[in-house]
């Protein structure tokens, strides 16, 4: 099953190619960054996260972000259902293991899924994974 950053990849990928965003930790991946772009005479801007890009971009790049997040949202409901995302970030958050819904229900806080949604899904696959 895939996760939500597999639905996000391909849309941030040409957004960031579009955009001339780049990660640097360091100033040689900062210059490496700016020779790669090609940004000449332009102020950069640190989005956070060691993400840079031309400052003329930068709000057009968080709210494309924005947009690629909920669509991943929409398209893994759309692929996989409500219990299955439920179930696998529940396994993922080792939720079975520790006996607490807390990283899941923070990790699907932007879905249209409930706590109780959350809950029940834990309690019908509990016998199997606890």
């Amino acid at each position: 099953m895939k996760y939500l950053q597999d639905y996000m990849d391909k849309g941030q990928d040409k957004l960031f190619k579009d955009k001339k965003v780049f990660f640097a930790f360091n100033k040689e991946q900062l210059d490496e960054g700016i020779k790669k772009h090609k940004i000449k005479g332009v102020k950069l801007v640190s989005m956070g996260g060691g993400m840079y890009c031309p400052k003329t971009n930068a709000e057009q790049v968080l709210h494309s972000l924005d947009e690629i997040y909920k669509a991943g949202i929409e398209q893994d409901i759309k692929e996989n259902g409500i219990d299955k995302i439920i179930l696998r970030e529940l396994l993922n958050h080792e939720a079975f293991y520790v006996g607490d819904i807390q990283d899941t229900k923070m990790k699907l806080m932007d879905y249209p899924i409930t706590k109780e949604q959350i809950i029940e899904v834990y309690y019908k696959y509990y016998d199997k994974y606890a």
